[in-house]
C-alpha cells in the first residue's frame, strides 16, 4: 500500500459531466483517507501543476452537498488547458520539474481527467515515472463529448451532449415545421474527426415522429454535388428540410469544408475550423435558390448541464471512482473504461486499458452505423446511442437559475 497525497486535474474541452467524474475521484479518495491524506486539485491542468497552483479538495468538499452540486455543474470546475508535454526521451526538463513538485508535496497518486490528448500526458508521465526513484501512480480518467476514445464503449460526457443535441434539433424541427415555404435548415454539430455527436441527431423523431432528413459525418468523404441532389430530393417530400452536419466534413482532397483560410492550428496540431453549415448555405443558395438557414450549436452543446443524461452522470461518477480503485490496486499508466454487457437490458462494467492504447488515437463511427448513401445512420447506430441519453439529472435552482459549484 502506498501512503501519501493525491492530486487531480482536468484537461481539454469541458463537458456537462466532467465534474461528475471529478466528484467520483473526490468521493473515492474521501473513502480512503487512511491511505490518502490530502487530495489536491490542480488549477488549469498540467499548466497549473507546474505553477503549484493547488486547492485542497478535502477541505473544500467537507460538506457532501457541495459534491452533489458539483455533479450538476457544467464545464471544468478546476479549469483546463491544452498543454502538450514533449517526449521524455527528447526533453526531460518538464518531467524533472513535475517530479520535483510531486516529491515536495508527497503526492503518490496523480489523476488526470481528459480525452485523447490528455491520455498522451498520462502515458508520457507514467513512462517517465518508471525511470526515477519515486513511486507514484499516474492514472488517466476519460472524458470527451466526441466519444472518440478507443477501447471504451463510450466516454463520460458524450451521453449528455447527445441528449442536448437531439433535444435542441427536435425543437428546431418543431419550429421550421410551421411554414409551407421551401426552406433548408443546416445544423452544425461538433466533431472534427469522428461523427458520434452528429449521429446522435438521428434520435430525433424517436418520440415525436418527424426526424432529421439528412445526416453527414466526417467518416465519409463529402461530395458537394451529391449533397445538393440529396437536399433536392428531400424538398420533394416536404418543404421543411433539416440537415445535420459534423464540423469536420472533408472533401476528397482532404480539405475541410470549413477550413480556416490561414490554416492555423492549436498546440496539438489540430486545424481551426470555421463554419461548415455557413459554407453549405452558400452552396445551396447558389444551386437551389431556396431559403437556407445555418444553425451552429457551438459551445452550449458541451455545457448543457440543465438537460444532462442521468445515465451519463451516474456512469461518470463510477468512472471517477474506478480510477481511484485502479491506483490503489497498484496500477500505473492506465485509465478506467466502460464495457457494455451483452444483454437485452443496457448495463456497463468498469475495466481498464493502458493509456498508450488510447493516447492520440481516434475511434470513428463504424461503417455499419452509416447508411449506404452516406447521408444517415442505421438502426444499429440508434440502438447503440439511445441508452446513453436516458434519464434526467436535474440541477438545483435559485430564483429560476441553476446553481453551480465554483472552486476558487
Amino acid at each position: 500500500m502506498l501512503f501519501g497525497n493525491a492530486i487531480v486535474g482536468q484537461s481539454g474541452g469541458p463537458t456537462s459531466a466532467i465534474n461528475a467524474t471529478l466528484s467520483g475521484v473526490i468521493r473515492a479518495c474521501l473513502d480512503n483517507k487512511n491511505i490518502i491524506n490530502t487530495l489536491y486539485g490542480m488549477k488549469n491542468g498540467i499548466e497549473g501543476f507546474l505553477k503549484e497552483d493547488f486547492v485542497d479538495l478535502f477541505s473544500f468538499f467537507e460538506d457532501s452537498r457541495q459534491l452533489r452540486l458539483l455533479e450538476s455543474t457544467p464545464a471544468s470546475a478546476l479549469g483546463s488547458c491544452r498543454k502538450k508535454l514533449p517526449k521524455p526521451e527528447e526533453d526531460t526538463a518538464p518531467y524533472e520539474r513535475i517530479f520535483e513538485i510531486l516529491k515536495k508535496h508527497n503526492i503518490r497518486y496523480f489523476f488526470y481527467i481528459g480525452g485523447n490528448d490528455s491520455m498522451d500526458t498520462v502515458d508520457k508521465l507514467s513512462r517517465y515515472s518508471r525511470l526515477v526513484d519515486y513511486e507514484v501512480r499516474i492514472i488517466g480518467v476519460p472524458k470527451t463529448i466526441d466519444n472518440d476514445l478507443c477501447i471504451t464503449d463510450h466516454t463520460p460526457g458524450f451521453g449528455s451532449c447527445a441528449k442536448f443535441i437531439s433535444t435542441v434539433v427536435e425543437e428546431i424541427i418543431r419550429d421550421v415545421s410551421v411554414y409551407t415555404l421551401d426552406a433548408v435548415t443546416i445544423v452544425e454539430i461538433m466533431g472534427r474527426d469522428a461523427g458520434w455527436l452528429t449521429a446522435s441527431s438521428s434520435l430525433c423523431g424517436m418520440v415525436n415522429g418527424k426526424g432529421v432528413d439528412l445526416i453527414y459525418l466526417p467518416e465519409r468523404v463529402f461530395n458537394a454535388e451529391q449533397f445538393v441532389n440529396d437536399v433536392k430530393e428531400a424538398l420533394k417530400k416536404h418543404p421543411d428540410v433539416v440537415v445535420c452536419v459534423s464540423e469536420g466534413l472533408k472533401y476528397k482532397n482532404g480539405e475541410y469544408v470549413s477550413e480556416d483560410e490561414h490554416h492555423t492550428t492549436d498546440a496539438y496540431g489540430h486545424k481551426y475550423l470555421s463554419g461548415t453549415a455557413r459554407m453549405l448555405t452558400h452552396l445551396l443558395k447558389r444551386e437551389i435558390g431556396c431559403k437556407v438557414r445555418a444553425v451552429e450549436l457551438n459551445l452550449p452543446q458541451r455545457a448543457g448541464a440543465h438537460i444532462a443524461s442521468k445515465t451519463d452522470i451516474l456512469e461518470s461518477i463510477r468512472v471517477g471512482k474506478g480510477a481511484v480503485s485502479l491506483a490503489l490496486e497498484g496500477k500505473n499508466g492506465v485509465l478506467p473504461i466502460m464495457k457494455r454487457r451483452n444483454s437485452r437490458k443496457y448495463a456497463v462494467t468498469i475495466g481498464y486499458a493502458n493509456a498508450s492504447e488510447v493516447a492520440n488515437k481516434i475511434k470513428r463511427v463504424p461503417a455499419y452505423f452509416i447508411n449506404e448513401a452516406g447521408n444517415g445512420v442505421t438502426d444499429e447506430c440508434i440502438e447503440y446511442l439511445l441508452p446513453l441519453i436516458k434519464g434526467e439529472h436535474y440541477s438545483n435552482y435559485r430564483d429560476g437559475l441553476p446553481i453551480h459549484c465554483i472552486i476558487d
